[in-house]
């Protein structure tokens, strides 16, 4: 299945509607009972948001979207497993996404508990000594380029999510390489609302 939007048309309409969101001028498009109705039988989404499960981070919001516009797929940290690679090679396979974004943030709580277990040593109880687990390479890294501050490692790690996606995925990299999908790495700024790339695998540019 094939998108009607390329990669980059799905990379400028994501980035239109964080401008309205930043500048308060949100639209708030397909929210109607009429595109609810749409959607009972099909969906068509344009991207794929691979984002952290943070409440301050709600796709749909950021980017002033509405109903079947995105397909989303959220965990603390944006980190990956076998569920998520699943959800977003369907996304990519059968809904034809065109666009996959890796979605990081500013203060990142499963970062910054990442970070705290590399200085101390000291294992986070239950299933989120998991999470911390795989984000650590992430932050070794980081530490390696010198850097320590929690928003930077964040970026570094949206940055190597982005790349393990397409190391981990033969059908997400298939995609990439014939040019019908594109993924990209997107920090977001909690004090401005602001999204900003920051690595990318496939035309996103016109």
């Amino acid at each position: 299945m094939t998108h009607e939007l390329t990669p980059a048309a799905a990379w400028l309409r994501l980035q239109e509607g964080n401008a309205r969101f930043v500048a308060a001028d949100a639209s708030h498009p397909n929210q109607d009972a009429s595109r609810r109705t749409s959607l009972v039988n099909t969906q068509h989404p344009f991207a794929v948001i691979f984002g952290c499960s943070d409440s301050r981070l709600a796709a749909e919001i950021i980017f002033d979207l509405g109903l079947g516009d995105v397909f989303v797929v959220r965990t603390a940290g944006q980190v990956i497993d076998d569920a998520v690679l699943g959800s977003l090679e369907y996304s990519v396979a059968v809904l034809g996404v065109p666009l996959i974004v890796v979605l990081g943030h500013d203060s990142c709580g499963a970062v910054t508990a990442t970070i705290d277990t590399v200085e101390t040593g000291t294992m986070p109880p239950g299933f989120i000594r998991d999470l911390v687990e795989r984000i650590t390479p992430s932050v070794l890294t980081a530490r390696r380029a010198g850097v320590t501050d929690v928003n930077a490692t964040v970026i570094e790690h949206t940055r190597q999510t982005t790349q393990r996606l397409v190391d981990s995925s033969r059908i997400i990299s298939n995609a990439v390489e014939d040019g019908s999908a594109a993924v990209v790495g997107v920090s977001y700024r909690l004090d401005e609302g602001k999204t900003v790339l920051i690595s990318g695998f496939g035309a996103v540019e016109n």
